[in-house]
């Protein structure tokens, strides 16, 4: 069979994207005999994986659970955690030698270098006979039965077509739309995507209020749309970053408030007029600044009653501070976007999907797995797990 004076190759799994959940789907279909073809249009696979953690890897997370992932449907990750576990793919971390830490609740990252997750998935994809190719675009996709599409200049055809393409998130890593593209060319829901696990931006006073406290990280408890977080914040020149605002930015919506408590677990205003009596010549600044660091609670004194001894504040001074820090409450001007973003919220619409399988529903032999669907996970582990668990569904099955 020949187009276009190309033999047109078959195989019987085509999986486009070379990242976590591809290589994962891959490698599972090719352990079961099949015919796999993995096409990544980037120069190298896992690009997200190398740059991820540091460049460590933070490769799973031990306390992962469906209540971990947002998604329209918060049922639907359920078969495929449970089938695929994070011990499952510590086990295979652990086959291939690989040290690894836990750096704190429950994330694990490499000793090494997160190479060491790529060149892994890469031996078990040469195990079982997967071929893959780099530097190789899809430029047209004829889903059908079989399906055909063109591989650079080469047409492939597949009984099985598997889109691992990720979302819009890091186009600088080679991010692009395609999934969801050919999802919506084919009459397959796609929900509203947006920027999630991402710094926010400030604008006009309440950025100037900041200024010189960039780099600062404080401990604090972080909440936006319903959802909190005990984490750390961090100051940047634009706006607001750390562990606690990226995971806070996926609940969060436009034109609603970041509520930031500054004290997690004091009761600030029993505290200050606790100390006003024990130790009333002690200055705000110096109090704010065990929890706060000196520079910002120097700034938060400057900005809402001045620094002065305890004793010289009135009831009416302290609740002002309180209400400062507990919460302090900040208006985003919006998110760093796509550009910094970890991950993208949103997807494919999992009602069009098989929960067991990732094959949708409305067109036999297509599947969608990892970022592309709609589900997303917190911070620390959790969106690799859900690659790893999607991947592997759908590799049982393709």
């Amino acid at each position: 069979m020949s187009e276009a004076g190309h033999t047109v190759e078959a195989f019987d799994v085509v999986v486009v994207g070379g990242g976590a959940a591809g290589l994962m789907c891959a490698l599972t279909a090719g352990a079961r005999g099949r015919r796999v073809l993995v096409l990544e249009h980037a120069n190298r696979v896992g690009k997200k994986i190398l740059m991820s953690g540091g460049g460590r890897c933070n490769f799973t997370n031990m306390y992962c659970e469906p209540e971990n992932f947002i998604s329209a449907n918060p049922h639907f990750v359920k078969s495929a955690l449970s089938r695929y576990t994070q011990w499952d793919f510590i086990a295979l971390v652990e086959k291939h030698g690989i040290p690894y830490h836990e750096k704190k609740l429950g994330q694990l990252f490499c000793d090494g270098s997160s190479k060491d997750i790529v060149r892994m998935l890469l031996d078990e994809c040469a195990a079982a006979g997967v071929t893959v190719r780099t530097d190789t675009a899809v430029t047209q996709v004829e889903p059908g039965a079989p399906h055909r599409l063109m591989a650079g200049s080469q047409p492939v055809s597949c009984e099985s077509l598997v889109i691992a393409t990720g979302g819009y998130s890091i186009p600088r890593m080679g991010a692009t739309g395609f999934g969801l593209d050919l999802a919506r060319s084919q009459n397959i829901p796609v929900r509203p995507t947006r920027p999630a696990l991402v710094p926010f931006t400030l604008s006009g006073r309440p950025l100037e209020e900041l200024e010189g406290l960039s780099g600062v990280s404080l401990d604090t408890m972080t909440r936006a749309g319903g959802a909190g977080f005990r984490e750390n914040i961090l100051f940047t020149h634009r706006g607001l970053s750390g562990p606690a605002v990226l995971q806070a930015s996926s609940y969060w919506e436009e034109g609603q408030p970041v509520e930031i408590d500054l004290f997690p677990e004091l009761d600030l205003a029993a505290h200050l007029r606790e100390l006003r009596e024990q130790r009333p010549k002690v200055e705000l600044k110096s109090v704010l600044g065990e929890q706060l660091t000196r520079r910002v609670a120097q700034r938060w004194c400057e900005l809402w009653v001045g620094n002065r001894p305890l004793d010289q504040l009135s009831n009416a001074d302290i609740d002002q501070v309180v209400a400062a820090c507990q919460p302090w409450t900040v208006w985003p001007a919006g998110t760093e976007g796509y550009r910094t973003a970890e991950v993208t919220l949103g997807g494919v619409d999992t009602d069009a999907l098989s929960s067991k399988t990732m094959e949708c529903r409305s067109a036999p032999g297509l599947y969608f797995i990892g970022e592309v669907v709609d589900v997303t996970g917190h911070l620390g582990g959790h969106n690799f797990q859900w690659a790893w668990a999607s991947g592997h569904a759908a590799g049982e099955y393709v």
